[in-house]
């Protein structure tokens, strides 16, 4: 990060000598503020369509400084995409808890599960990246069953919903009903989010949604 230029109207500035070098000293991040700096940079750079696998020589290039500058905030890699995935997770299931708490019918909490989950991932082209996997196909293997679980997750949620609403309906087998019904959601949820990646993030997740929404209501 560099300090913004010096102020040339700064009466102090200007009577100095005509030879004399006037150098800015380089803003020093506060504490934990790199450390977001390489998370956002990350994110970034998985922004581009077709981009290729991200290496931290290439990270570190982006923020210009060194390698060993990375690992000083992050023991590995691997912990890097963590710090994404814990982004991830953290914003989606806050939401989620909020959805819980506030909307009383089952399915329409099923329906706002799923809109959260494509909005998310619309809104970040980069993290949508991790949560299909693409960005982690050459990373270490945890980071895919962390992934995994994420959606194991938001499948759990989906069911208890929708079980509710199952039941809300009189039916004679709710868990049959929402185990299925929670299933499909999610492959929805992770086809738009595919295809939003594979279309160098032109096919939007949330194309027509309300009207497919009500189509996985039924």
């Amino acid at each position: 990060m560099h300090a913004s230029p010096p102020d040339l109207t700064d009466s102090s500035l200007q009577a100095a000598p005509a030879d004399a070098v006037v150098v800015a000293p380089r803003k020093r991040p506060r504490p934990g503020e790199r450390r977001v700096q390489i998370l956002q940079t990350l994110a970034t750079m998985l922004e581009q369509p077709g981009s290729e696998r991200v290496t931290t020589a290439a990270l570190a290039a982006k923020l210009e400084v060194s390698e060993a500058a990375l690992y000083r905030h992050f023991a590995s890699k691997a912990q890097m995409f963590e710090g994404l995935i814990e982004f991830i997770e953290s914003s989606i299931f806050t939401l989620l808890k909020q959805i819980a708490e506030r909307e009383p019918s089952g399915m329409a909490q099923a329906q706002r599960i799923v809109a959260v989950v494509l909005q998310f991932g619309e809104r970040n082209p980069g993290m949508t990246r991790v949560m299909v996997g693409d960005a982690l196909v050459f990373e270490n293997e945890r980071l895919t069953t962390r992934m995994n679980q994420f959606f194991d997750r938001i499948e759990s949620a989906l069911r208890q919903s929708l079980r509710t609403a199952a039941e809300a309906r009189g039916s004679t087998t709710p868990t049959v009903e929402a185990n299925a019904q929670a299933s499909v959601m999610v492959c929805f949820i992770l086809g738009r989010l595919q295809r939003y990646a594979r279309s160098g993030f032109k096919r939007l997740p949330s194309e027509q949604l309300e009207a497919a929404l009500r189509m996985l209501a039924v």
